[in-house]
């Protein structure tokens, strides 16, 4: 396969690898072959554009919200023994992404006052991985631009809560939130061998943890606070009368979440970061785990492929078992 390029701390990139040259960054500071520049590089979705120097690459996060950021891409390769797993939740763990895409239709149904809306193919690599304002003004720009993010929000959350509350009676939408396969067995696999969990996710508190509670109960291990060694969510949702945390803006494909379960929930520095393997199935999460420095496994069943990052991955993988081979060498 031809090679396209080299993009310093990530590898070559190749013809079938799905990302696309530029000439500008999106934001107009960086031109390939100016200032020392040598090529400008998008993934396959444009949320993250690649500015490559002779000796060293610049990662610039696209925002639907106006806060872009850029960041440092770091070299990374696994180093044994590993001291912690880093792993997402939706998708990678717990198959959700249908139910929440729904709640995206649902809630951009709600502003366009047409119940039978539906959401193209062509929107999926934008509605899922990402916040959920990211998500929801995606489809305000491109379904109703009269309408803002903040009215999405609040049908959003309106569609959630509903959902949330009939789940966690034991109704609402069947087979919302399933173990991925093999999930048990990895988790206890990793326990015994003294290795560290860390559980990450951008979804938002309310949303997120009836999805852990729900996987738990369906795998019969207790409680999820007990097994793993940290949990962090999105935070909570800012709302009348109540404060938010920190949680749209600096989510997937941002660095933070990750940078803080590592550092923070697990207590291990920077500087051990390639004992650090991270599992995601989405584009967003990938290019999080590699920007806040650690190696990452693609997990298959996601939207890795279609949006462009499989060069950002070390490894790609169906199952499980595939992972725990490499965590083992």
């Amino acid at each position: 396969m031809k090679i396209l390029g080299v993009i310093p701390a990530m590898g070559e990139i190749r013809e079938d690898d799905g990302f696309i040259p530029l000439e500008t960054c999106s934001d107009g500071r960086f031109r390939s072959g100016e200032a020392g520049v040598v090529s400008i590089w998008a993934t396959g979705d444009k949320k993250v554009e690649f500015i490559t120097f002779e000796n060293h690459t610049l990662a610039y996060v696209v925002s639907q919200l106006g806060y872009p950021a850029y960041y440092p891409l770091h070299p990374v390769a696994i180093e044994r023994p590993v001291k912690a797993v880093l792993m997402d939740l939706d998708g990678t763990s717990v198959r959700s992404e249908e139910f929440w895409i729904w709640i995206i239709q649902q809630s951009t149904a709600s502003l366009l006052d047409n119940p039978g809306f539906e959401l193209e193919e062509a929107d999926l690599p934008f509605v899922s991985g990402h916040s959920v304002s990211e998500h929801l003004q995606y489809c305000v720009n491109k379904y109703c631009p009269d309408k803002t993010v903040e009215d999405a929000r609040a049908y959003y959350f309106e569609h959630t809560r509903r959902e949330m509350k009939a789940i966690m009676e034991g109704r609402g939408r069947p087979r919302a939130f399933t173990p991925v396969k093999g999930l048990k067995e990895f988790l206890l696999a990793v326990k015994d061998a003294k290795i560290k969990i860390g559980l990450v996710t951008s979804g938002l508190y309310e949303k997120a943890w009836p999805e852990i509670v729900s996987a738990f109960d369906t795998l019969g291990m207790g409680d999820p606070k007990d097994f793993y060694d940290a949990i962090i969510t999105a935070g909570f949702p800012l709302g009348q009368g109540a404060a938010g945390t920190l949680g749209e803006l600096a989510p997937k494909p941002h660095p933070w979440l990750y940078a803080e379960t590592n550092r923070v929930g697990l207590g291990i520095g920077f500087e051990a970061r390639n004992q650090v393997i991270g599992i995601e199935d989405s584009a967003a999460g990938v290019c999080s785990l590699r920007l806040a420095g650690f190696p990452t496994i693609g997990f298959g069943g996601g939207n890795i492929e279609q949006s462009g990052v499989l060069p950002l991955c070390e490894h790609y993988c169906q199952t499980f078992d595939e992972v725990l081979e490499i965590m083992r060498g």
